[in-house]
């Protein structure tokens, strides 16, 4: 590296570390001003009156949007091609799952957690195992997310600071302590700010992230003078894929059915995507069915234009970077959206092209720091109100007191598994949280929304077996063992023959949820009939939906 090059990279360290900096101080004063008073349960909850349709819209998209999305996303389109951009694509068509099919239900049935929708119908002591249920079924679905997203904080400033092989002196020190800032930093944003708070830091962070993503797709495109034919076959050419690239295959090649596992793994991404607590949770925060509608309109319209700039993104990063520099960086290819925007420049970086690159970079920054805390705050929101408020009936205080002790716990234990498993392939932990979405909380909603007939026996049964379904099966697939890119390389226990487990534990979900309420006396299912008749009007209100009946 000539003295020019080390100059421009020192420069380019600095200015980052420094936006870094001013976003952690900037968003963790915006919580600490916009926090909710010591005894407003529904403030803390669900964010007062005070969120617009628009403002509550892109903070649905903010959510929806995690670091998941940003990083690996567009890795894996820049890696695999077509396949990377189905699932993308999968993920805006499950927001619009969400939309016409559970968000106004939601709204309805639901006050503050998953857990009040859930039992809705139940009461009294009968309803404590179903929360409880739900609050492991929530913390089960969002930790292997948060821990995928912490371990990546560790690896962006690591990058961006010079520290970007494992390998490097003091890399490995930077990770850890990268991580933990990120951690203490998510915390403070779900125990001071609430669902206020969040929100306030979710929407600077997609207004910013969709500012920077449009900003490097056209610089993408005016390489190749905006064709986006000509990106295309060059990122096929620079994949090391050829053709293949954009054709279905690459991605699932080693599954038994590669086609039939794409279409489960798409499946899984709609279903699992659209009913994951951090993302449902915000439903709650809309003052009217109407409102609900229109909050959702904007967040699949920011969805839909994020997945477009990552397409760019993703080809102009095989285009430009091509497949082995990418996997050097990062055998995921998740440094890909900060590796284009470096490939866009020459030797000599300009002060203006610094500054792209530091926003590019702060916007996945802030991206990391918003996710987990909404998840962070999602599963403190379902241990307070769920099992401990619901237990000893604390008053509005105490339970918001709980809630904040109950973020420190889980953004505590997160950083302890997250510094753990860093080193590790942390995909199968992204795939196992959209199956637990897809195999456990998607057919407990459904049928708790609109099945007049459903118990307690049959939510049990698919939470909790639908959860360890889910969760057995992925021990079995080759994300975990038996290849080279698995988590756990030099071990062999792959006896599950598909990558995506959503194939079987899908309808075992639905099956077992099914069939608990099925075996469940005639008396429960008469009075849950007649529980579920009683609210209908309220929970349906609005939506053109047909009720499932016996």
């Amino acid at each position: 590296m000539n003295l020019a090059a080390l100059f421009a990279a020192d420069s380019t360290e600095s200015m980052s570390l420094v936006a870094f900096t001013a976003v952690a101080t900037i968003t963790l004063l915006l919580c600490v001003m916009t926090g909710p008073d010591r005894d407003d349960l529904d403030e803390f909850y669900t964010g007062g009156p005070g969120l617009t349709p628009l403002r509550n819209g892109l903070a649905i998209a903010g959510d929806y949007i995690s670091a998941a999305s940003v990083l690996g996303g567009i890795g894996v389109i820049a890696l695999t091609g077509y396949d990377g951009v189905v699932l993308l694509l999968a993920t805006a068509l499950s927001l619009v799952l969400l939309m016409f099919l559970l968000a106004e239900p939601l709204r309805n049935a639901g006050r503050f957690t998953m857990g009040d929708t859930l039992t809705r119908r139940l009461s009294g002591p009968s309803a404590r195992p179903a929360r409880i249920a739900t609050a492991v079924a929530t913390l089960a679905a969002l930790l292997p997310l948060m821990l995928v997203q912490l371990a990546g904080a560790g690896d962006l400033l690591a990058f961006v600071l010079g520290f970007g092989s494992f390998g490097s002196f003091g890399g490995e020190g930077v990770k850890t302590g990268s991580m933990v800032l990120v951690g203490v930093l998510m915390i403070s944003y779900a125990a001071i700010g609430g669902m206020k708070g969040t929100a306030l830091i979710q929407i600077i962070k997609i207004v910013i992230l969709l500012a920077s993503a449009a900003v490097v797709s056209v610089l993408v495109l005016l390489r190749f003078d905006g064709d986006f034919g000509a990106l295309a076959a060059q990122a096929a050419r620079g994949s090391g894929l050829g053709d293949a690239f954009l054709r279905t295959g690459p991605l699932l090649a080693g599954s038994v059915a590669p086609q039939l596992d794409m279409v489960v793994s798409q499946l899984t991404v709609v279903l699992g995507a659209a009913c994951l607590p951090h993302v449902t949770m915000r439903m709650y925060t809309a003052r009217s069915a109407p409102e609900v509608r229109r909050s959702m309109s904007w967040a699949v319209s920011a969805a839909t234009v994020f997945a477009l700039f990552a397409l760019v993104i993703g080809f102009g990063a095989a285009a430009l970077v091509g497949r082995q520099a990418i996997v050097a960086a990062d055998p995921q290819g998740n440094t890909s959206i900060l590796l284009t925007t470096r490939s866009l420049f020459g030797a000599e970086t300009s002060g203006v092209e610094t500054l792209i690159f530091t926003c590019v970079a702060t916007a996945v920054f802030l991206t990391l720091l918003a996710s987990v805390g909404g998840m962070i705050l999602a599963c403190a929101n379902s241990l307070a109100h769920d099992v401990f408020a619901h237990r000893r009936r604390l008053s509005p205080r105490a339970e918001m007191t709980t809630a904040r002790l109950a973020a420190l716990a889980v953004g505590v234990v997160t950083i302890a598994l997250a510094s753990t498993v860093q080193h590790r392939n942390l995909q199968p932990l992204v795939t196992l949280s959209f199956c637990l979405g897809a195999s456990a909380l998607a057919p407990a909603l459904v049928y708790s929304l609109f099945w007049r007939r459903f118990t307690r026996t049959g939510l049990l049964c698919t939470l909790l077996g639908g959860s360890a379904g889910a969760i057995i099966l992925m021990t079995g697939t080759n994300l975990v063992s038996g290849s080279p890119g698995s988590a756990f390389p030099d071990h062999d226990f792959n006896w599950f023959p598909f990558t995506t487990p959503g194939i079987a534990s899908i309808p075992l979900g639905f099956g077992l949820g099914w069939l608990g309420t099925v075996l469940s006396s005639r008396t429960s299912r008469r009075e849950q009939r007649r529980a579920y008749e009683a609210v209908e009007a309220e929970i349906l209100a609005g939506v053109a939906t047909r009720v499932i009946r016996e």
